[in-house]
């Protein structure tokens, strides 16, 4: 008979995951994923369904990787809040389950996976496409995802400013006094992103925020927000000027407001640039449009499980 499974709390997910040991495992899953070899991972687009009396939608995102012995799906609930609301914007449970006998191994507390994956995934992106030597970081927005944005690109990168701008003053101010480094409140987003070499959009926005005619040529756009089909971000110009990446062509062709609605090409995925079937083209201006997949779920939940076994093994 199967142990019953063992619940992992928002707490426990967020002292036992690093960046360190993540960032490795999520490269080779972006890899693998990108060979699509049924024997390294099968996931298909997430399903979503619609939460329309909340104005929001639920995503279920599973994957499996036969070769690794990974069997998981994530159960993601967003929100379009109304400003002010106390209500959380994103909820997220993921779970393991035992490939071969079906039954859960573990019940993990989704929140910390789905912001630390992301942003390590928007590092990958910054790590093989920003231009050499870039010395300027921009984020727009200043929710969880810009904190962990924040927290992973100090953490591997040498930027010599970071810069922030959110809708509101107050957002922008409680942000800075969050971060433990030397952060720079902007009064625009034109006024953020102006010269950055990196630039970050983190926002909850359903229209542009981001401008063609405000970035520099050669600078690294990651693009997180705007994950439904009509939902924007950047603006036609930034999309066609730009070579754009994806996590996934066929998730981005189905969900993403700002390939879909631009008509801009997808260049590459980018585990095709890991591969090295792809080019990393950092003397241009480079796009990686973030949609999130249920194999960076897998290996975090993989991570997780591993780390608490090993722990309460010890104890």
């Amino acid at each position: 008979m199967a142990d019953p499974p063992v619940i992992i709390w928002e707490n426990e997910v967020g002292s036992l995951l690093r960046y360190r040991d993540l960032i490795p495992r999520l490269e080779d899953a972006l890899a693998k994923f990108s060979r699509r070899d049924s024997a390294e991972v099968i996931q298909p687009v997430r399903t979503v369904v619609p939460l329309q009396k909340h104005s929001g939608f639920m995503g279920l995102m599973p994957a499996y990787m036969e070769n690794d012995g990974v069997l998981c799906t994530k159960f993601a609930c967003f929100y379009k809040r109304e400003k002010g609301s106390t209500l959380p914007a994103v909820q997220a449970t993921v779970v393991l389950l035992d490939p071969e006998y079906g039954n859960i191994k573990a019940v993990i507390d989704g929140e910390v996976i789905t912001d630390m994956r992301t942003a390590a995934v928007s590092a990958i992106s910054a790590k093989l496409l920003m231009p050499p030597g870039a010395e300027v970081l921009a984020i727009l927005g200043t929710g969880k995802q810009a904190l962990s944005h924040y927290n992973v690109f100090t953490e591997i990168f040498s930027f010599k400013e970071v810069r922030v701008w959110s809708r509101t003053k107050e957002s922008v101010e409680r942000f800075v006094r969050s971060v433990g480094g030397a952060v720079r409140g902007c009064s625009s987003a034109e006024e953020a992103v102006r010269g950055a070499d990196v630039i970050v959009t983190v926002t909850g926005s359903t229209e542009p925020v981001l401008y063609g005619q405000w970035v520099k040529t050669g600078a690294h756009v990651a693009a997180v927000g705007a994950c439904r089909h009509d939902w924007r971000e950047l603006d036609d110009v930034l999309m066609k000027g730009a070579v754009v990446y994806v996590d996934s062509r066929e998730g981005a062709l189905s969900e993403s407001g700002d390939v879909i609605l631009s008509g801009a090409e997808v260049f590459a995925e980018l585990g095709d640039v890991i591969n090295g079937t792809k080019s990393a083209q950092r003397e241009k201006t480079t796009v990686f449009k973030s949609l999130g997949m249920g194999v960076e779920d897998a290996v975090s939940a993989k991570l997780v499980f591993d780390q608490w076994t090993a722990k309460a093994t010890k104890s």
